[in-house]
């Protein structure tokens, strides 16, 4: 049975760092393209981050865009999201999503349709 768990989730200040992971028990995880979405209350879903099955290839949204990065360890079989100069706004659950490299469609990694296999989420909060 394939699961997606992330952790790592909490309260941090403005400017701080965080750091969240997912891990995919049952999951080939080598195989798999990962994405990390959020949502905050009251507002859609969105992409923040997306890498290839490799992690070669990276993809960032706007907003989060030279403050946070995306690893994918296939030798861990963990991916990571490092959250650096966190803002208020950057609160929210985040969520771990999973899609197999034969289906996904690279262009339109933001769009969560793409992914088959979703975390519960780990709640990340940004205030003094």
């Amino acid at each position: 049975q394939v699961q997606v768990v992330e952790s790592g989730g909490g309260l941090v200040q403005p400017g701080g760092t965080l750091r969240i992971a997912c891990t995919t028990p049952g999951l080939t995880f080598a195989n798999f393209a990962m994405a990390w979405f959020r949502q905050a209350p009251g507002k859609e879903r969105e992409g923040v981050s997306y890498t290839s099955w490799s992690g070669k290839t990276k993809y960032y949204a706007d907003s989060v865009k030279g403050r946070f990065n995306i690893t994918k360890d296939n030798l861990k079989n963990t991916l990571y999201l490092q959250m650096n100069r966190l803002k208020p706004e950057d609160t929210a659950k985040y969520y771990c999503a999973a899609a197999s490299v034969a289906t996904i469609h690279s262009t339109r990694w933001f769009n969560g349709h793409e992914y088959t296999y979703w975390g519960q989420g780990t709640q990340v909060t940004v205030s003094s």
